[in-house]
């Protein structure tokens, strides 16, 4: 009799001969509800080390998209294979611990602990993921490594590492959040609207300090923005209905 294939344990595989790194098909996704949305993806593709932009319209369902690539929803059915692991067969604890082990995300609100310190903010991640930690700590301690990233991002003022992050301004906030999402290398970086809140010069300036570490880290990045200008910075830019055929209903 012929065996069920094993069910997948979380733990990330080797990419080996393939440079894809997310790959999606035939996925399908529903909020319920009275207004409910529905979203199908019959195929999308992230290779290793690319910059994808994605665009939409507000309210187009973006940030869905984001929920489902990274686990923060599973699927109603399809495949979505990240690192060679089928993340829409994990349960929800085991998909939370895919997600901080190999997921930098920066959310477009930022989500920062107001009352934390900028240190301890940008070391919440390695509290959740072993593995990130280990490599945060390969060449010093993680303070050290946190401090590096806070400079690197054009945070340099030792001073401000003990602050609490309700003090901070918009564009300290932001750099935060970036370190938050770098640190311990992750394989995939994920940003909703990061510079949404942020001057057109100041949105480039960040994007190049992002992308320089996240180049250095050999991540990939997928950010989704309603600023299709934006473009210029990225190796592929996508627009959401490129990717996915979204539905929704109303209620009678």
């Amino acid at each position: 009799m012929a065996q069920p294939p094993p069910r997948s344990t979380g733990e990330a595989k080797p990419a080996g001969g393939t440079s894809d790194i997310i790959t999606m098909s035939d996925v399908r996704f529903c909020w319920p509800g009275p207004h409910s949305f529905l979203m199908a993806i019959d195929e999308f593709v992230l290779p290793a080390r690319q910059r994808v932009l994605l665009t939409g319209p507000s309210g187009a369902g973006k940030s869905t998209f984001l929920s489902l690539l990274c686990g923060i929803v599973a699927p109603l059915s399809g495949r979505l294979e990240v690192l060679g692991t089928d993340t829409a067969t994990l349960s929800n604890a085991m998909r939370d611990h895919f997600r901080a082990e190999h997921f930098g995300i920066i959310f477009q609100m930022f989500n920062l602990l107001p009352y934390g310190s900028v240190i301890d903010n940008v070391l919440l991640p390695l509290s959740f993921a072993r593995k990130r930690r280990e490599r945060a700590s390969q060449n010093g301690s993680v303070e050290e490594e946190a401090g590096r990233l806070l400079a690197s991002l054009g945070l340099e003022a030792g001073d401000l590492y003990g602050m609490s992050t309700a003090n901070l301004s918009v564009g300290q906030q932001q750099r935060v959040a970036a370190a938050r999402a770098l640190i311990g290398r992750p394989e995939i970086i994920v940003a909703d609207e990061p510079t949404s809140s942020l001057d057109r010069n100041r949105q480039d300036a960040f994007l190049d300090l992002l992308f320089a570490e996240a180049n250095a880290a050999g991540a990939s990045v997928i950010m989704v923005s309603h600023e299709e200008a934006l473009g210029c910075h990225f190796d592929r830019v996508l627009r959401l209905d490129d990717v996915a055929v979204t539905t929704r209903s109303t209620a009678v």
